[in-house]
């Protein structure tokens, strides 16, 4: 059984079921008439109209034409693609190359002024070594099989490092301490990796915390690793998918749950510290 998608994409799929709805009534005709019209069991048109499931090309088509409300349909098809982006497979996605999954990002991070990044698994892609970002993802192609152009992922995903260069954004990392103690690739890989973490708390416009273990955590609860881009999307990376916020309501909680999980992290000498305790007990 696949999972079930978030409540954002849930709230979408049942605003576009809302809208047929109202296509269907506006032509006076039943979710009966309608379903035996296009030759499908009743309970179809109740699924699409409720949201229960995503209406394809051909079924919006076969809807507005019915309801002789053709002039909608691009738009209705338009916005079911939108819904069906927001939750893509990693295998989906992987499915023409890695690299073409590092490229497919350039456009938002050109365009974001404020990044923040909470990680509970590995260092964020921003702040990551080029050895690092070859481990992470060759684990990825032995994992899901994806194709092999890992040389190629690997400088597309240094390319975008660029932004770090720029002018005018500011960049607020937070990581949990498991992280720095999570060996990727070899221990000389992550010892050269913590290094670099080391030099990028000096960075301006770039602030770096680590969230110590055993620390209280109050509100403060570890969760999905995401990424947030000014107040105007969110990228949450799942374990077999990667979803995508763009609910002003839910970027709020995550924009806040962010907050917590920054005033908990420590920043500065106390997180170079951490780094460096890291890296002893690799060696």
């Amino acid at each position: 059984m696949p999972p079930l998608p978030p409540s954002s994409i849930q709230q979408a799929r049942a605003a576009l079921g809302g809208r047929l709805r109202d296509i269907r009534k506006d032509a006076g005709l039943t979710a009966r008439a309608l379903a035996a019209a296009a030759g499908w069991h009743e309970s179809k048109s109740s699924r699409l109209e409720n949201g229960k499931t995503s209406p394809s090309d051909a079924d919006i088509r076969i809807w507005t034409s019915i309801c002789r409300a053709e002039e909608q349909t691009a738009d209705l098809i338009a916005t079911a693609r939108g819904i069906d982006g927001m939750y893509v497979e990693w295998r989906r996605m992987e499915r023409a190359g890695l690299r073409r999954v590092q490229e497919s990002v350039l456009p938002l991070y050109e365009r974001t002024l404020w990044f923040r990044f909470y990680q509970s698994q590995v260092v964020p892609g921003l702040l990551q070594t080029a050895d690092y970002t070859h481990a992470v993802l060759t684990t990825l192609v032995a994992l899901r099989s994806a194709p092999d152009d890992i040389e190629e992922a690997v400088s597309a995903r240094m390319g975008r490092q660029h932004v770090l260069r720029s002018g005018g954004r500011r960049f607020a990392f937070v990581i949990e301490e498991w992280v720095l103690r999570s060996v990727i690739g070899s221990p000389n890989v992550m010892v050269n990796q913590l290094r670099h973490l080391i030099g990028m708390t000096s960075v301006p416009m770039l602030s770096l915390g680590v969230v110590p273990m055993g620390v209280t955590r109050g509100n403060a609860w570890p969760c999905e690793s995401f990424s947030m881009y000014d107040d105007k999307q969110v990228a949450c990376e799942l374990v077999s998918a990667g979803l995508t916020v763009t609910q002003p309501c839910e970027i709020a909680e995550y924009a806040r749950t962010f907050a917590e999980l920054a005033g908990i992290a420590v920043y500065g000498a106390s997180a170079r510290n951490l780094i460096t305790e890291a890296i002893d007990a690799i060696r």
